[in-house]
């Protein structure tokens, strides 16, 4: 089932997460729900703060690669990144709760990361290029930071009209959104 996505404004997009365990309702329910709303939002990560959930789950599927292998795809529960290495490299980010908004944003290039998955395995991995990137932005979402955060002042302020647009709902998307600012039809 396709889920309705949270805009910027939204005060759960602001909230840490928190942890969840094996117990909670509907888990893999959820997960489900999940890939289907990224997939069809054309996105390469979603984070449960996203569709209004406080808790610490994401995923990631980053698709093919130019030479077709399979990209990276996981389930991230309670994730924590506990490293971070490497020179700072630009890339020019978006995120499906600020639509129409894309800017240069710079995170290292590799990091350690221990989580759970689906399954409740726990896992350490060390990732690198593009799937650390898109780790670090959903990661990002579970601790109620968003990639506009890591904009200057400058930038935030030229902004600001269009992200206050994006929490009124004025803007277009293909798939379905929740606006925290939308006025109500009288």
């Amino acid at each position: 089932m396709k889920l309705p996505i949270v805009a910027y404004g939204d005060p759960v997009l602001k909230k840490i997460g928190t942890d969840i365990d094996e117990n909670y309702p509907n888990l893999e329910k959820l997960i489900s729900d999940m890939f289907d709303t990224m997939y069809f939002a054309n996105g390469v990560g979603l984070a449960a703060p996203q569709i209004g959930l406080p808790i610490r789950l994401f995923i990631v599927d980053t698709g093919e690669d130019d030479e077709g292998s399979p990209g990276y795809k996981r389930v991230f529960i309670n994730a924590k990144i506990v490293e971070e290495t490497g020179e700072l490299w630009s890339f020019n980010e978006g995120c499906l709760s600020i639509p129409d908004i894309r800017e240069n944003i710079m995170r290292k290039p590799k990091i350690k990361v221990n989580y759970f998955d689906e399954n409740w395995i726990e896992h350490t991995d060390d990732v690198d290029g593009m799937p650390a990137r898109v780790i670090q932005h959903e990661y990002d979402h579970i601790e109620g930071k968003l990639f506009t955060d890591k904009v200057s002042v400058l930038r935030k302020t030229m902004l600001k009209s269009r992200l206050d647009a994006i929490s009124k709902g004025n803007v277009s998307t293909d798939y379905k959104m929740k606006f925290p600012n939308k006025s109500k039809k009288r």
